[in-house]
This record gives C-alpha cells, sequence and structure tokens, in this order.
C-alpha cells in the first residue's frame, strides 16, 4: 500500500471514528416513513438528521459533531404532536421498538433506560402515597414504609446516574418526602413550600429540554388546596403560584423567562383562564429586551387578547346616511357579524349576495361589513349591491389599522358577536354564519 492510499485509509477510520446511530423499529410499519431528529436547545430545537423508515426499521446517523443533550425524534406530521425526546450523550448508539400504543421502549442506551424506569418508579410510589391519604385506611407504619421506599428509589438512582446527563433530570426531580407522619393538608403545603428546592432553572442540560417548562406548569396548575374551589378562586391562587415562581427565574435571561412564562400563558388561554392569561401577560411577558422571534410571540399574544371569545373587539366606525356611526354604539340587535371584505375578492363577491339572502330571513341581527381596499371606486359599486349591510372601508387594505387591529390575512373574515358587543364565535365560512345563527 502507498502512502498516499494508507493516509487516505488513516483518515477515512478517523473521520467515521466514534459516530453513533440511533436505530430501531415503528410499528404498525406501514404507519410510520420518515424519522427526523432535533437537537432541543433553551426555547428551540436544531435540525440534526434524518432518514427513511423502511418496513418499520431504520437506522439515524448522528453526525460526529452533535453535541450531547436532549433529542427530538419527529415521526409524523404536524410535527409539534408526534414526536418523542431522547438522551443523547455522544458515547452511546441508542435502540428502540416504538409502537403507536406505548411509545419507545429502550433495548440500548443506559441514559434512557435510567430515565424510563426511575420515573415510572418514582411516579408509582409517589402514587402510594396518595392512595395512603385517599383511602383513609392507613396507619403511621405504613407512612413511614411508603416514604422510606420512596427514599430508596430516589438514592439509588441518584448513585446508578452519577456522571450521566439523565443525572440532572433524577436530582432535579427530587420529590418531597417527609420524615415523620403529616396529615394530607400538612403533606400538600410541604411538598408545596419544598418544590424548588432541588430545581435549578440555570442548569443548562435542563435548559435544553422540556423539563423545567413542564415542572413549572405542574405547580402553577396543580399545587392548589384539597379542597372545592370557585373559578375564580382557582384563578387567584394559580396567580399566586405564578409570583412565587417567578421569583426563581428572575436570574434566567429575558428570552428564557419569555419562553416558560409564555408557555404559562398558552396553558391559561387553552384553559379559558382568561385573567390568569392576562396576569401573565401584563405582569412578565412584556419585556424591552426580548429577541425578534419572541417580539413576534408577543405580537401573537396581543392580537389573541383582543380577539378572543368572550371580549368585545376592537372599535369601528363608519359614515353612513345617518351620520357617524360606531360598532359600540349600535343597539336594537341579539347578534351582531362582522365581515371583512374586498370589492376586488371574487370569493366575497360570490359569497356576500347570497348570504345577504339568508341574513334577511334571520331576526335581530346586524352585519358591517368592513371593505379592505386600496381605493373606494369599486368599492361604491360593489357595497350597493349588499344595502341590507352596513358598510366601512379600510384604505390601505391588508396594512390598514382594521386589517392589523382584526388580524385579517384572507376576505371573507366574519366574527359574531352577541348582545353586548362580545365575541361568541369566528365562523369559517357564510354557511356556518348561517347555520349558527339559525340554531
Amino acid at each position: 500500500m502507498n502512502k498516499r492510499l494508507l493516509f487516505l485509509f488513516c483518515l477515512l477510520g478517523t473521520l467515521t471514528f466514534g459516530q453513533k446511530t440511533i436505530s430501531g423499529t415503528f410499528s404498525p410499519a406501514k404507519e410510520y416513513s420518515w424519522l427526523i431528529a432535533y437537537r432541543l436547545k433553551p426555547g428551540s430545537q436544531a435540525y440534526v438528521a434524518d432518514t427513511a423508515i423502511e418496513n418499520g426499521k431504520f437506522t439515524l446517523d448522528i453526525p460526529k459533531s452533535a453535541l450531547p443533550g436532549t433529542y427530538r425524534l419527529v415521526y409524523a406530521v404536524p410535527q409539534d404532536e408526534f414526536y418523542f425526546d431522547v438522551i443523547y450523550d455522544g458515547n452511546e448508539n441508542l435502540e428502540f421498538d416504538f409502537k403507536s400504543d406505548l411509545g419507545p421502549l429502550f433495548s440500548a442506551s443506559k441514559e434512557n433506560i435510567l430515565f424510563s424506569t426511575y420515573f415510572r418508579e418514582i411516579h408509582a410510589a409517589e402514587q402510594e402515597i396518595i392512595n395512603f391519604y385517599t383511602s383513609g385506611k392507613g396507619n403511621r407504619a405504613t407512612f413511614k414504609k411508603l416514604t422510606k421506599n420512596l427514599a430508596t428509589i430516589q438514592d439509588s438512582y441518584e448513585t446508578k446516574s452519577e456522571g450521566l446527563l439523565v443525572s440532572h433530570f433524577i436530582k432535579a426531580n427530587h420529590p418531597y418526602i417527609p420524615f415523620e407522619y403529616e396529615s394530607a393538608e400538612e403533606y400538600i403545603q410541604n411538598k408545596k413550600t419544598t418544590y424548588f428546592t432541588k430545581l435549578n432553572f440555570e442548569d443548562a442540560v435542563l435548559q435544553g429540554t422540556e423539563f423545567l417548562k413542564n415542572k413549572l406548569l405542574t405547580f402553577v396548575f396543580t399545587a392548589l388546596p384539597a379542597k372545592e374551589l370557585t373559578d375564580s378562586e382557582t384563578e387567584m391562587l394559580i396567580q399566586d403560584n405564578i409570583a412565587i415562581a417567578s421569583k426563581e427565574l428572575q436570574a434566567l435571561t429575558n428570552d428564557y423567562q419569555f419562553y416558560l412564562f409564555h408557555s404559562l400563558w398558552e396553558y391559561a388561554s387553552a384553559s379559558k383562564m382568561n385573567k390568569t392569561a392576562d396576569f401573565i401577560y401584563t405582569d412578565f411577558l412584556k419585556k424591552e429586551s426580548l429577541s425578534q422571534e419572541n417580539l413576534e410571540k408577543l405580537n401573537q399574544v396581543e392580537i389573541n387578547n383582543r380577539l378572543r371569545i368572550g371580549t368585545v373587539p376592537p372599535e369601528i366606525e363608519w359614515k353612513s346616511n345617518d351620520g357617524q356611526k360606531k360598532l359600540t354604539t349600535l343597539e336594537g340587535a341579539k347578534n351582531y357579524i362582522l365581515i371583512f371584505w374586498s370589492s376586488t375578492c371574487s370569493h366575497c363577491l360570490k359569497e356576500l349576495p347570497a348570504l345577504q339572502k339568508e341574513l334577511k330571513k334571520i331576526p335581530d341581527v346586524k352585519i358591517i361589513a368592513i371593505g379592505l381596499e386600496e381605493d373606494d371606486l369599486n368599492w361604491k359599486i360593489e357595497s350597493e349591491k349588499l344595502n341590507y349591510f352596513e358598510h366601512a372601508i379600510a384604505l390601505g387594505k391588508w396594512d390598514s389599522t382594521y386589517a392589523d387591529l382584526y388580524n385579517i390575512h384572507q376576505t371573507p373574515t366574519y366574527f359574531i358577536l352577541d348582545e353586548q358587543k362580545k365575541i361568541i364565535t369566528k365562523p369559517e365560512s357564510d354557511k356556518e354564519v348561517v347555520e349558527f345563527l339559525k340554531n
């Protein structure tokens, strides 16, 4: 072998040395065709690699340059629904079998096997303590046995995971373990007051996962008294929890704090806890120093707040034969319909006359049609054909004030308001408008 071939052989060996893989199976095989790996970063993710799943089997080559951390494996669309996370330390190959009803079962990867067995065992041990309280039949000896078991599991896994990435998760998840018997009320209160003792929000390993976010969500929305509460009382206590948690986050960067508080806002908003969502927005999300990406998210929060169900939408003004009019001063209807349209939109010109015909049959309804226009020439002609509607015009079309305030990106767009001018639904079509009003 000459020197050039020898050098090339050695170089290839150097380039491939240490490359690791993630491999395994997916079943049912026919349901899966592709796998994409992303490395999670604080509040974001970065593409790493992808591969085909053939007959349920795959091997994903991880680039040698890939950094250790938590990796998200996406196996279907939408990507934010069909995924699971794994720990990759750069030193071991990962192997697992994935079943749609069970998730991944690891056959190779000390990190991931320890992660799954630890959380399975620790959750089961904590559930036994909950069962002890809810049954009301246990004695103090039983309680001591249960807490000792909890402590044994925690100590065992902290020892087993020493020096591994999974150790960050296990230590941060250290549960509250009482030394003496406590009543259920004492246990709940002590668990709450010690919740953040072992959590380190500045841990770079944990920041590159959803672990800290999920721990925060759990504390804020579930650390509540074990008694009946009204919706208002629940929201007030949740806001107290947010204030407590915020003190643990003060040392974090503005962008990472935004990520965590935005997660709280999303949960509160999805749960229709509007007062809590507003509290998070006003007191924590509005920061002066944010990345462009988070400023865009903040804009979406503001849009959601002003256009959500149950909210009085932004004011609309227009001139009519009766003088200047405003949405807020209209009276005499059970429902008000806002239609954002354009006289240059062929779909609108076809849909709105038919809608006008149907709406004339429905009593106690007033319609305000807002034309998004570049000028008023064609608008005057077409709006006269829709003489059952009140008409406002927004010059500037997509860049107009009303298009911005109402977040309009297509025409026609509909809002239905109740008697108090609060948004009650946002129909997707003229047929949905009629169906809603008739029912």
